[in-house]
């Protein structure tokens, strides 16, 4: 008999843990959180790239012309970006630009569309994946870099990360 309830509690308890893993995995922290919600929702995304405390920018079109996009924090798929509300996500979008005649790529979704970029951080590489969660194919921009036009995720980028 001893030894049914041990291994039942045994079971029990493994099973409350992993399933508390799943919720914590899950959602993210707070932290994560609030980073996804900088990139979605921050004004520093659409300022211009010149200006904005955002150190990654994407362009649509080769060469960093046409319509872009500002990234502050590392993004694991452009087109499932966490809200802040649990179960709630949203995708990365050019910025709009072009009110009434609207550039090419204005307001479109990011992921598979951005043609060239540019790392303005002083420290860290910039790594843009041709797959979601940091897979695949990938350009990297060194600190300071930029390319006019990408050779591996050309139109086909899904992630991005920033890297030592």
């Amino acid at each position: 008999m001893r030894r049914e309830t041990r291994r039942r509690r045994l079971g029990k308890g493994v099973a409350l843990a992993s399933g508390l893993a799943a919720v914590v995995i899950g959602t993210g922290s707070p932290a994560a959180v609030a980073l996804d919600t900088d990139n979605l929702y921050s004004p520093q995304a659409c300022k211009d790239p010149s200006n904005s405390k955002f150190k990654l920018h994407l362009w649509y079109e080769r060469g960093q012309n046409g319509v872009y996009r500002n990234i502050g924090h590392s993004v694991y798929n452009f087109n499932d970006v966490p809200d802040g509300v649990v179960g709630v996500t949203s995708a990365l979008r050019f910025c709009p630009q072009g009110a009434s005649n609207p550039w090419p790529g204005s307001n479109k979704k990011l992921k598979n569309r951005a043609a060239s970029g540019e790392n303005e951080h002083y420290k860290y590489k910039a790594r843009v994946y041709y797959h979601t969660g940091y897979r695949g194919a990938q350009d990297v921009m060194n600190p300071g870099q930029s390319i006019a036009w990408f050779r591996n995720v050309y139109k086909n980028n899904a992630s991005f990360k920033w890297t030592r």
